[in-house]
């Protein structure tokens, strides 16, 4: 048995198969609470911080789970040296757009601080997949593709948690003598436990493969570890003897049940040591493993949710399930969810087809054309009908009383007369000052449209602030989940970073375009056709996209989706962006009325 110490850092995959750190705040709540519930269950993350209230850790299946969407992301447990960037509490992170820090990511930083530490003048970070070029001078980041520069800074935080414990070097940490079942929650069997056979393979980080390593033999699992004289040899998890509670069985829904008595643990240490000496693939590999120390094989679990897709439960439904469970004592597995699969397999120019009965596959924007002749007084009048006696109510603009003058103060309109002071909108019937409307009206796109600010009703055309691309359709090959029996249509869509013009949040500004070309699917069936040709509407009507800021990122004046929701995972539903979602071409044909875009006018185009 080797003791060793290291430093753990709780991680997450975002969308971009990115593995992100939780704070250090938040990994000492985890790893506290680990240690409190020896058996695992759920880890609250809003407890430590309230901006990451919604998520919710579920130890058994390392998954974090969102309590409002039910999405699912992947977690690991990482291992790095003391004497990192994370073990000293120093934390790197780079200035975005809107004048925000973000952290990057762990061996990034690690990186970064071994190069200062080695007085280096600049770090190439090239060979962990990024283009840029760290200059410790300057503090600053430059892209090596585009010479742009960001700056940079170091802050101290809290250290991340430091752990010691035993890492079995030979199958004797079991013991020859060790009675079958439920081992005891001492911190040594829980690390051996955590280093069973079976475990996940190594997780790819950054784009780099691991070494490739033999593979196990039927009856023990070796880890050849670099730069050492020993490799870690585990024997298979005690199977289940005829003193077990109850045999294997599989639920319906393919969770596995299983109880199993106690056991007894004892095993000689041999002097300590620390894992300084061992290679990153080496220590990701007993990271991996040790991620799942909480699922003991004789842990008796609770059958949720297949999040493969073949149980009809909901994964919202699944996880708020799991957390009661484990809030009353039962510990809850979650059986492993699909792999995120944002793109199809590659198809051939010739297999790319035209969508049944449209008779293109592109269609562009230009920048929007200035409105001449009607002025804001006469585009509002058009729409309303006069009040004589306005009813005792207040303006729900300006909240002032319609019976006197509005409450609005701005520039851009003109005198009006005290008897068109008040208006009806024709259709819905709502009732506003007139120099109100006018005001809203000069706030907007001013594109000779009108929109209820109380039903949002809408009148005239309703047009967007969308920048100038393009937007192409086809039909692929390939089945979407819940769709077998159809192709399916892929839309790209891509808009070049710009200039934001007079309808934008700040004219003369440029803005950017992440993620562009963004490529969306619909399944190819009569309904997934129609959402299509209203989608072409939108987008000639400039209101897929606006400029404004992001919400996932934060950053300001750049290009972002408006308010009509399209999948962009392909294979999976991992993040809440992919198929199957039965209501889903419904609830974007709801969005796009909402828009003023109905299913008349979705008549094929020549």
């Amino acid at each position: 048995m080797l003791l060793a110490s290291a430093v753990v850092v709780w991680e997450w995959l975002n969308e971009h198969g990115r593995w992100r750190p939780y704070s250090p705040a938040v990994c000492h709540h985890i790893e506290a609470v680990i240690r409190s519930e020896p058996r695992g269950g759920s880890v609250v993350l809003g407890q430590v911080d309230s901006r990451l209230s919604p998520y919710i850790i579920d130890v058994h299946s390392m998954h974090q789970f969102r309590q409002d969407t039910g999405t699912l992301r992947p977690v690991r447990r990482s291992f790095y040296d003391p004497s990192s960037a994370p073990g000293q509490g120093w934390l790197w992170e780079w200035e975005n757009d809107a004048g925000s820090w973000i952290a990057y990511d762990t061996e990034v930083g690690i990186a970064i601080q071994a190069a200062r530490d080695r007085q280096q003048p600049w770090l190439d970070l090239a060979p962990l997949g990024f283009c840029y070029l760290i200059d410790f001078e300057s503090m600053t980041q430059i892209n090596g593709q585009t010479q742009r520069c960001r700056r940079i800074q170091r802050r101290s935080d809290l250290a991340y948690p430091l752990v010691s414990g035993p890492l079995p070097k030979s199958h004797h940490a079991w013991g020859p003598a060790s009675i079958p079942g439920q081992p005891c929650a001492c911190q040594q069997c829980m690390l051996v436990l955590s280093l069973k056979a079976g475990t996940m393979p190594t997780a790819h980080t950054l784009g780099r493969r691991p070494p490739q390593t033999k593979p196990p033999s039927p009856k023990l699992n070796s880890y050849p570890i670099p730069g050492s004289s020993y490799s870690l040899t585990l024997p298979r998890p005690p199977s289940l003897s005829s003193r077990s509670l109850s045999p294997h069985r599989t639920s319906g829904f393919g969770a596995t049940v299983s109880s199993s008595g106690a056991a007894a643990c004892a095993a000689p240490l041999p002097p300590r040591s620390s894992l300084a000496g061992l290679s990153r693939p080496a220590l990701q590999r007993i990271a991996m493993a040790q991620s799942r120390a909480l699922i003991a094989s004789g842990v008796p679990t609770v059958p949720v949710k297949n999040l493969n897709g073949s149980s009809p439960v909901h994964p919202a439904l699944a996880g708020i399930t799991g957390i009661l469970m484990s809030a009353a004592g039962l510990p809850v597995c979650l059986t492993r969810p699909p792999k995120l699969v944002l793109h199809p397999p590659p198809v051939s120019k010739s297999d790319i087809k035209p969508v049944p009965g449209l008779g293109h596959c592109c269609r562009k924007t230009t920048k929007k054309q200035a409105r001449k002749g009607k002025t804001p007084e006469e585009v509002v009048k058009r729409y309303l009908q006069k009040v004589r006696n306005p009813p005792e109510e207040d303006c729900t603009i300006c909240m002032e009383a319609l019976a006197g003058p509005s409450g609005y103060k701005g520039p851009g309109v003109g005198g009006i007369s005290r008897a068109e002071s008040v208006g009806r909108l024709a259709q819905c019937g709502h009732q506003y000052h007139l120099q109100c409307l006018v005001a809203m009206y000069n706030n907007g796109n001013k594109d000779g449209s009108l929109q209820c600010p109380t039903c949002k009703t809408i009148y005239g055309v309703k047009t967007g602030n969308q920048p100038p691309g393009k937007m192409e359709y086809h039909v692929i090959p390939h089945s979407l989940p819940g769709h077998p029996d159809c192709k399916t249509i892929r839309i790209i869509y891509n808009i070049p970073p710009g200039i934001q013009g007079p309808e934008h949040p700040n004219p003369g500004k440029p803005f950017t375009a992440r993620g562009f070309p963004r490529h969306c699917y619909l399944p190819d069936s009569e309904k997934g056709r129609k959402v299509l040709r209203l989608l072409l509407v939108a987008w000639d009507r400039r209101l897929i996209f606006s400029v404004g800021t992001s919400s996932t990122t934060g950053e300001s004046d750049t290009v972002i989706w408006n308010e009509v929701h399209h999948k962009t995972e392909f294979g999976s539903n991992l993040t809440g962006h992919g198929y199957p979602d039965p209501g889903h071409l419904d609830n974007v044909l709801e969005e796009l009325r909402a828009q003023g875009i109905t299913e008349e006018e979705c008549l094929p185009r020549d």
